[in-house]
C-alpha cells in the first residue's frame, strides 16, 4: 500500500484530533496525544470525541479544548460544525470511512489518518500499516475445535510493538512526534476524590477500599463467571475486612447484585458519572476487573489491576505498567486462546480454567 504524503507544512496552530468512540481505546490513545503536545507545545489541540468519552479529557494535560458530538449526527452535519474552528491540521485516529470524511467536509486542510479502503480520498496524507502490527484474528468454530483435538496451529507471535498504544503512537510520528512508547495516563483531582467520598459515605471510612468490575461490553466471552468474581471477593475480604466497591453499567446491575451477595459492598452499577467512576477507581486500592474500558482507567489512573484473561491478548490490549505499578494478569493454558470471539463456541475453557482461589491470591499479592 503507498502513503500519500502532501507538500511540508508549517507547524499547526489549530490541530483537530478525532478522537476514538470505545472507552478502553480512548485511554490508549493517551500516550499517542502526550507525544503530539510535546512535539507541537504552542498547538491549540482540540479533541472531538463522542460526547459519552468527553468527561475522560477533562484536565487532561495534551487537551487544550473538546469539542463532542452525538452519534447520531451525519458527517457532513459534524463536518460543518468544526468548519467554525478554522483548524490547520486534523489527526484521525479511527479506522472508519466516517471519522475521514467528518475532516474532510470540515475543510481541515492537512488531514492524516491510517490508509483503508473507502477513506483514502478525503485524506491529504495516508499512513501505511506499520510494521510491528499484529491483526486480531478471530477464530472459526472449526479452528478451536483442531486446537481443542491437539492439531497444531501456526501461533502469532506478538514483538514488544504488538500493543495498541503503538497503533497511536505511528499516526502521531508521522507528523514527527516521538514513538517511543509512553504508559496511559488521566488525570483526576484531589477535590473529585474527596467529593465521591462524601457522595457515596466513604469519607470515614478506616478500612480498605477495593474495587471490582465484572462486565464487559465487547460480550460473554469477555466476562470470568459471575460465581467465581463473588468466592473470590469473599476469600479477599475475610483476608482484608475491605469494602468492595461494584462498578458497572447500567446492563450490568443483576450480575453485580448477585456478585454482591454474601459480602460487604456498594454496588454502584450504573449509579456513576464517568468522573466519578475514574475518582473513585483512583480511591481504590486494587481493582479486579475483566479486560474492559475501566481496566484501562484505573491503570492509567495509577490503580493495580488484576485481569483474568480468556477470549483476548495482553499482549495487544492489556494494561500498561508504569511508575512501579505492577499489573497483573492470569490466563489458563486453554490451547484456543486468544480466540477474539464476543461469544464461546465450546465450553468456555479459558475463563473457566482460572479459579476464584488462584485470583485471590492474585489480588492479596498485588496490595500485599
Amino acid at each position: 500500500m503507498k502513503t500519500r504524503v502532501p507538500a511540508k507544512l508549517d507547524p499547526p496552530r489549530r490541530i483537530l484530533v478525532r478522537g476514538v468512540n470505545w472507552l478502553g481505546d480512548a485511554v490508549l490513545t493517551t500516550p499517542a496525544l502526550l507525544r503530539l503536545r510535546e512535539h507541537f507545545p504552542g498547538a491549540h489541540i482540540t479533541l472531538f470525541c463522542p460526547d459519552k468519552l468527553k468527561e475522560l479529557w477533562w484536565q487532561h494535560p495534551a487537551i487544550s479544548e473538546i469539542i463532542a458530538f452525538e452519534s447520531r449526527a451525519a458527517a457532513w452535519v459534524t463536518g460543518r460544525v468544526l468548519r467554525t474552528g478554522k483548524f490547520d491540521l486534523a489527526l484521525v485516529l479511527p479506522n472508519s470511512p466516517r471519522s475521514a470524511m467528518e475532516v474532510f467536509f470540515a475543510r481541515i486542510p492537512a488531514r492524516i489518518g491510517y490508509a483503508r479502503p473507502w477513506r483514502n480520498f478525503f485524506l491529504t496524507q495516508t499512513v501505511a500499516p506499520r510494521a510491528g502490527a499484529v491483526p486480531m484474528h478471530k477464530r472459526t468454530e472449526a479452528e478451536i475445535k483442531g486446537l481443542i483435538a491437539g492439531r497444531p496451529a501456526a501461533r502469532v507471535p506478538y514483538p514488544a510493538s504488538a500493543h495498541q498504544i503503538h497503533e497511536y503512537l505511528h499516526l502521531t510520528a508521522a507528523l514527527g512526534a516521538n514513538p517511543a512508547a509512553l504508559a496511559p495516563q488521566l488525570t483526576v483531582t484531589p477535590e473529585e476524590v474527596a467529593a465521591v467520598k462524601k457522595k457515596f459515605g466513604l469519607e470515614a471510612l478506616s478500612r480498605p477500599v477495593f474495587g471490582l468490575n465484572p462486565g464487559a461490553e465487547y460480550g460473554p466471552a469477555k466476562r470470568w463467571p459471575a460465581e467465581k468474581f463473588s468466592a473470590a471477593a469473599k476469600e479477599i475480604q475475610t483476608r482484608t475486612n475491605c469494602l468492595w466497591l461494584i462498578f458497572g453499567g447500567k446492563n450490568d446491575v443483576t450480575p453485580a447484585t448477585r456478585i454482591g451477595q454474601g459480602i460487604e459492598h456498594q454496588n454502584l452499577a450504573g449509579k456513576t458519572s464517568l468522573r466519578e467512576l475514574m475518582a473513585l477507581l483512583k480511591l481504590c486500592r486494587v481493582l479486579l476487573t475483566n479486560d474492559t474500558g475501566p481496566m484501562h482507567v484505573a491503570a492509567a489512573l495509577g490503580t493495580p489491576v488484576v485481569v483474568p484473561f480468556g477470549s483476548t491478548s495482553p499482549e495487544l490490549t492489556g494494561p500498561v505498567s508504569a511508575d512501579g505499578v505492577r499489573h497483573q494478569i492470569i490466563k489458563s493454558d486453554a490451547p484456543c486462546s486468544p480466540c477474539f470471539l464476543r461469544e464461546c463456541p465450546i465450553d468456555f475453557r479459558c475463563l473457566n480454567g482460572i479459579s476464584s482461589g488462584q485470583v485471590a491470591a492474585t489480588v492479596l499479592q498485588a496490595v500485599g
